[in-house]
């Protein structure tokens, strides 16, 4: 997986690098926090972004589509996620495709990944994901 968006991934040991009209951010959170966060910014909106992520699991996927960005670069992406992009037609590259996203002990899976399982759309889980977030107080209710 090549481009400057990556490049700048790997250089600035970021988590995720979105790419707007209105120029370049970078961001080292853990999770799907940021771009919940800049989903629902409408200073720095994720429509029509180019986005480079670390990690793409079905959640991170699902705040891209819901978000409007128009293409995605991943270092790892599960299934699930992949399929999500790829039915709202967003182009997407990869490093390496996994069944699914696995938690940070590596003792089984992501529980973002887990709650969006049985999801079939991305708006089916903004509410999951948000009940995640202020579960773990990363934002409140």
């Amino acid at each position: 997986m090549t481009g400057p968006l990556v490049e700048l991934l790997e250089r600035e040991q970021a988590s995720l690098v979105v790419a707007t009209a209105d120029g370049i951010r970078t961001f080292h959170g853990r999770g799907v926090a940021d771009l919940y966060f800049l989903l629902g910014d409408a200073r720095h909106p994720l429509a029509g972004a180019a986005v480079a992520d670390k990690v793409v699991g079905k959640g991170a996927a699902a705040l891209m589509v819901l978000g409007g960005v128009k293409e995605v670069a991943a270092g790892v992406i599960s299934t699930p996620a992949l399929q999500l992009l790829q039915a709202q037609g967003i182009p997407v590259r990869y490093g390496q495709e996994v069944p699914h996203i696995v938690n940070r002990s590596g003792s089984g899976v992501c529980p973002v990944e887990k709650l969006c399982s049985d999801c079939t759309t991305a708006a089916e889980c903004l509410p999951r994901i948000r009940r995640f977030l202020e579960e773990r107080k990363v934002i409140s209710s």
